[in-house]
């Protein structure tokens, strides 16, 4: 059994509600926290709370900041836990669960988005991920050392040495300062190989991030 029980895509929601965040990847089987503070975005924890408990994460593409364009794939994921603030903000932790393509957004009253989901695509991430064509660690580590002189960051290197592969590779898809677009291409690899190779692409690439950052 996979984790959170989902086993085929015909378990998952045929819609899902949808929240536009550029930057913020989710990945199967990685954890992303969240603050939510903007009324619609609450509405929609609510909803989901008292439905699957699942809601989508989606680069925004173009558009406006209220209706932005969506990128054609996002990754749902399970709010696995929940808390309020005084202030009335929500503090989620959202569990990657599976990919999605997005395969129409659907004409709503609700004040959040919602979309018709294609799961199948992406049926693999419900599966454990076949790590053996990982590349050596040093590869991986030798390309992060190269990149964060360039850019001024500061990266905890015994987690790098230590953490499980998949977990590493996802932390820094999600971690480095690299573009939308970027980000995006790491989010529609294949498999957790192809993002990896992607990931070594990118860290290779003579491209400056932000003036500072720190990898925990």
């Amino acid at each position: 059994m996979t984790r959170h029980g989902y086993r085929k895509v015909s378990e998952l929601p045929d819609t899902i509600a949808v929240f536009p965040l550029s930057g913020a990847l989710l990945f199967p089987r990685w954890s992303l926290p969240l603050n939510i503070f903007e009324p619609r975005y609450l509405n929609m924890i609510d909803d989901a709370m008292s439905g699957s408990r699942m809601i989508g994460m989606v680069q925004p593409v173009g558009g406006t900041k209220q209706t932005p364009g969506l990128a054609g794939v996002g990754c749902a994921g399970r709010i696995t836990s929940y808390s309020e603030t005084e202030d009335g903000r929500y503090l989620i932790n959202l569990s990657g669960i599976c990919r999605f393509n997005i395969s129409q957004e659907l004409d709503v009253q609700t004040p959040y988005r919602q979309v018709k989901p294609e799961w199948a695509p992406f049926s693999q991430d419900l599966a454990a991920p076949d790590t053996s064509c990982l590349p050596d660690r040093t590869h991986l580590a030798d390309a992060l050392k190269k990149y964060v002189s360039m850019n001024a960051m500061e990266v905890d290197w015994e987690a790098v040495e230590s953490a499980p592969l998949e977990t590493l590779v996802n932390a820094l898809s999600a971690g480095c300062p690299f573009s939308p677009m970027e980000k995006q291409a790491l989010l529609e690899a294949p498999d957790i190989c192809g993002r990896c190779d992607a990931l070594i692409a990118l860290l290779d690439m003579d491209i400056s991030g932000d003036d500072s950052s720190t990898l925990q």
